[in-house]
């Protein structure tokens, strides 16, 4: 049996629950809300002590990191295949989902705090909203994820260093753009891991209403990320997942903040 520790607008679990999709392979879920705190309950810090979602429990094993967990998954459930056969591009591949890991999801993070999370989490009343920032463990999502998440969450656009997360994450979009000018998929000519790295980082810019940072401009990531949402496994696995006054806001305040990062990349 497996079961799955996730939250509806986790870049990172929509990563193992398109894995899931793709092979359909059953499985139960127990919703972390992640914006409330749920992560920080002491129960489910002992099978994740960065107090992040997803976990995956497999018969009694607990695995940890969306990345281990989707290659764990593409081993024991081998058909379809998502990683290559080719060994240059199963490199590439694992060029791609190190890099979400290294830089895509950190900024993924700082972004999305800084453009929507910060106004969510100002509705709670004000005992509530200090232990939300002070429950976040020393290591987390970064190094120092404590401390960046508190300075992002009070100073949301205006905090130091947000500019350069933007900019890094468009940086990510152009590799993309130019990596799918030589092949249709992000390490050959099959959906990979790659893609299903990729897949949630891309759309959480579309939900947040900030797709102007390819479309009309980087027509083959436009086209790659047509491709990826007409999928079976898309719709299920990320959009149906994030609850509709979460998608609301999402959209509400990505939209009000992007004249700002429009700015940011502009400069």
């Amino acid at each position: 049996m497996i079961t799955l520790y996730h939250h509806g607008s986790s870049v990172c679990a929509a990563k193992v629950r398109l894995v899931l999709a793709e092979k359909s392979v059953p499985w139960e879920g127990v919703y972390v809300d992640i914006l409330r705190g749920d992560q920080f309950d002491p129960g489910y810090m002992k099978l994740n002590p960065k107090a992040v979602v997803p976990t995956l429990v497999h018969d009694g094993m607990v695995i940890i990191e969306s990345a281990v967990i989707c290659e764990y998954l593409d081993e024991v459930f081998p058909i379809p295949p998502l990683k290559p056969a080719e060994p240059a591009n199963r490199a590439a591949m694992r060029l791609w989902t190190k890099a979400v890991d290294e830089y895509l999801h950190p900024a993924c993070a700082e972004l999305t705090f800084a453009s929507c999370h910060r106004y969510i989490i100002g509705r709670l009343p004000p005992e509530k909203f200090n232990e939300f920032l002070d429950s976040t463990p020393p290591i987390s999502v970064t190094a120092d994820w404590h401390t960046r998440k508190k300075e992002i969450v009070r100073q949301g656009m205006a905090a130091p260093r947000v500019d350069r997360t933007f900019r890094l994450y468009d940086s990510y979009l152009q590799k993309m753009e130019d990596t799918l000018a030589k092949q249709p998929w992000l390490a050959g000519d099959a959906l990979s891991l790659a893609d299903i790295a990729m897949a949630p980082y891309v759309n959480r810019l579309d939900m947040l209403g900030m797709s102007e940072m390819w479309v009309g401009n980087r027509p083959r990531l436009t086209r790659w990320f047509e491709r990826m949402k007409s999928r079976p496994s898309f719709k299920p696995s990320l959009l149906d997942m994030c609850p509709p006054d979460l998608t609301s806001d999402l959209k509400t305040f990505g939209s009000q903040s992007w004249p700002d990062v429009k700015r940011m990349l502009a400069a």
